[in-house]
């Protein structure tokens, strides 16, 4: 279960364009761009401008075409969704949107959330969690099924992998994923191959305590993982399959009390794996299995570029937790 607004909890396929999804922390340069405003809450499209890292600038969120839509009602249904509930939002409000919730709340999804492009889910203010199984992660494949879609389409799944994600460019920030099996999986399946051209951006996340693996794993693409505090894993935290490329940079890995130490995981067929650490801190014996250790760098336009803080740094990115952060460097 994510903490705030897990923001893209939920299990997206075809996703063709950047979906922002939000919520509130301190001190990243995203949360700097905002949070000197005092009336961010009568701006909040403001926010659009700060995003960084591979989604760049969402500006095509921002505007008289934008309906802005409130969460009242915390309960689902996956096909006959009720107006106030978050899959009316995403699914029932046509074109581009913008969700915010009127309070704090508790959502269990009954089924995967289907959310299209040009969609801002925003828990700013609120302390919303989305659980039972059915956001990024799932404890299990989903099995044939139908629900509600974007643009109030009925939509029927197949058995795929019900955490995973089909994107090009994305950015995943500023969420506290916890008690998780399998948390991401970027790339949809083996044979998408024009996954090759994924492009993600991983930063200012918790993971933990109490997630297994998949934070996050990649089928082929390229992932720049950033500024995120990782609170032990039971696998692994870090994986690969397909050929992807990985650059972990400047997070705080604190390893489980079991004797898997291991942050990453490579998947042994198809090609080669690209895995590189630069600046990352290691505590209670993490250790990072080095691959390849060139070509792994983000190449950001002026856009999309942010100031990655140093490791040691990382109560100030992820301040939400920084007293846990300050009690595990005595480790």
């Amino acid at each position: 279960m994510a903490s705030f607004l897990s923001t893209i909890c939920a299990f997206v396929i075809f996703l063709s364009t950047t979906v922002l999804l939000v919520h509130g922390q301190a001190l990243n340069p995203i949360d700097k761009c905002w949070r000197t405003n005092a009336q961010w809450r009568r701006y909040r499209q403001q926010l659009a401008t700060c995003s960084a890292g591979f989604a760049g600038k969402m500006t095509n969120n921002i505007g008289k075409d934008v309906t802005r839509y409130v969460v009242t009602d915390p309960s689902d249904d996956p096909l006959k969704p009720k107006p106030g509930t978050l899959r009316f939002g995403t699914t029932l409000i046509k074109g581009k949107k913008w969700i915010t919730f009127k309070r704090s709340m508790n959502i269990q999804l009954h089924k995967p959330l289907l959310i299209s492009s040009f969609t801002t889910i925003d828990g700013r203010g609120t302390n919303v969690h989305i659980s039972n199984g059915a956001c990024l992660i799932v404890y299990k494949a989903q099995p044939p099924s139908s629900i509600m879609g974007p643009d109030a389409k009925i939509i029927s799944l197949g058995q795929v992998d019900a955490d995973a994600i089909r994107l090009v460019h994305h950015h995943i920030s500023n969420n506290w994923f916890r008690n998780q099996d399998k948390v991401m999986l970027l790339g949809h399946d083996d044979g998408y191959i024009r996954d090759r051209n994924m492009k993600v951006t991983v930063a200012f996340n918790h993971f933990g305590p109490h997630c297994n693996q998949r934070m996050p794993r990649l089928r082929y693409g390229y992932a720049h993982v950033a500024n995120n505090l990782y609170d032990g894993w039971t696998q692994y935290a870090i994986g690969g399959s397909m050929s992807p490329r990985v650059k972990s940079e400047s997070n705080f890995f604190i390893a489980p009390n079991s004797e898997n130490k291991e942050v990453t995981w490579k998947q042994n067929k198809n090609g080669q794996k690209f895995f590189y650490s630069v600046g990352d801190l290691f505590k209670n014996g993490a250790s990072f299995s080095r691959t390849m250790a060139g070509r792994a760098r983000p190449n950001y336009n002026p856009e999309q570029a942010f100031k990655v803080a140093a490791a040691s740094n990382a109560c100030e990115v992820i301040d939400e937790f920084s007293w846990r952060l300050t009690m595990l460097q005595e480790i």
